[in-house]
């Protein structure tokens, strides 16, 4: 005796259903095909930026600090209770 032959007339709940599993050819879901193209463009541009970011580190070497005006020197050698020279 067959077990689906025995039942095929009584209903089948749609959890049991052997016929639910079997899988269509519907395709991927839309929104997670934007989702993973998104994704995929963030991850890139932020992998990307960070390796622009270790490249320009390297070649660029450290940033020149701006020369100081005299006029700040001569405000701070004054907070400092250094009188400026020729003062």
């Amino acid at each position: 005796m067959d077990y689906e032959e025995e039942f095929a007339d009584q209903h089948v709940p749609p959890s049991f259903d052997p016929m639910k599993n079997v899988v269509t050819g519907k395709g991927l879901n839309p929104g997670l095909i934007v989702l993973l193209v998104i994704g995929g463009l963030v991850l890139a541009f932020l992998v990307g930026n960070y390796f622009l970011y270790m490249y320009a580190q390297k070649t660029l070497g450290p940033k020149k600090k701006k020369p100081v005006s005299k006029k700040k020197m001569k405000r701070e050698r004054l907070k400092q209770g250094v009188s400026a020279p020729g003062e």
